[in-house]
């Protein structure tokens, strides 16, 4: 049986699996589908057209489903979705989107966010990600698997981060970041490649040659950013496929870049 504490307010429209577990004085609204072996702690409120997969847990104070924090909403039905795994804890808050942009927040899976981290409308976060105590998006910014954000670190609407970037502790980013580049402070600077991360991953030799090369091209070079795209298509030329496709993450997201990026 579903085990919902005595305490606990969920709307009877609310499609829970049998499996999810609430906890006292949490409330979950009526537009509100939570999958299988997910746990709702207590006082955790769950609202907005939400839809939540398995295995997720949510700690205490939690406010997940609510409307965005934007002057131009007006009440419109807008959606948020968060794939499986995922720890929340403490006193987070993820919001619905806007009719603006996609309408839709979503959340991928195996992602850590610690207490006090902010996910504005809009926002799309992968998978694999690590978000620290007080880590906060604005609007519209993208987020990439396995990126890491440090405490009290803070990202500009629309920016995009890419795969494998490592936010340090209170950098405030108002520009994109590539794949793979370490960055700290305010205003953002790069730091070279999150090579710890990396390694961790499983990641070859080859493929973090390839990656390090990659960084001085863009950053060390002295080269354009324009200049620095024609030297990585060049670059692809003498790789192996693995290697090569490490460098074409990097290529690729220079040509989706909107913001500019932090160089």
């Amino acid at each position: 049986m579903m085990a919902i504490h005595p305490t606990a307010l969920v709307d009877p429209k609310a499609n829970l699996d049998s499996t999810v577990e609430v906890g006292a004085y949490a409330i979950i609204g009526p537009h509100v589908s939570i999958d299988a072996g997910t746990k709702i702690a207590a006082h955790v409120v769950i609202d907005g057209h939400t839809t939540i997969g398995k295995d997720n847990h949510f700690h205490s104070f939690s406010s997940i489903g609510g409307p965005p924090q934007d002057k131009k909403y007006a009440g419109e039905v807008t959606y948020l979705e968060i794939g499986d795994r995922n720890l929340i804890r403490e006193f987070c808050t993820f919001n619905c989107g806007t009719v603006q942009d996609r309408g839709i927040t979503k959340v991928g899976s195996d992602n850590w966010f610690l207490a006090y981290v902010h996910i504005a409308h809009d926002c799309t976060v992968g998978n694999h990600t690590i978000f620290s105590n007080n880590a906060a998006l604005a609007g519209h910014v993208e987020i990439g698997d396995w990126v890491i954000m440090s405490g009290f670190s803070a990202v500009h609407q629309f920016c995009k981060i890419g795969p494998h970037a490592f936010v340090g502790m209170n950098t405030s980013l108002t520009q994109d970041v590539p794949p793979f580049v370490l960055l700290s402070g305010n205003p953002a600077q790069a730091h070279g490649v999150n090579l710890e991360g990396l390694k961790r991953r499983g990641f070859s030799r080859d493929q973090l040659n390839a990656i390090r090369q990659s960084y001085k091209l863009i950053y060390k070079s002295g080269l354009t950013l324009e200049e620095s795209k024609a030297a990585l298509d060049e670059q692809m030329l003498s790789l192996s496929a693995d290697a090569a496709a490490q460098v074409k993450l990097m290529r690729d997201f220079l040509d989706a870049s909107t913001r500019g990026i932090v160089r």
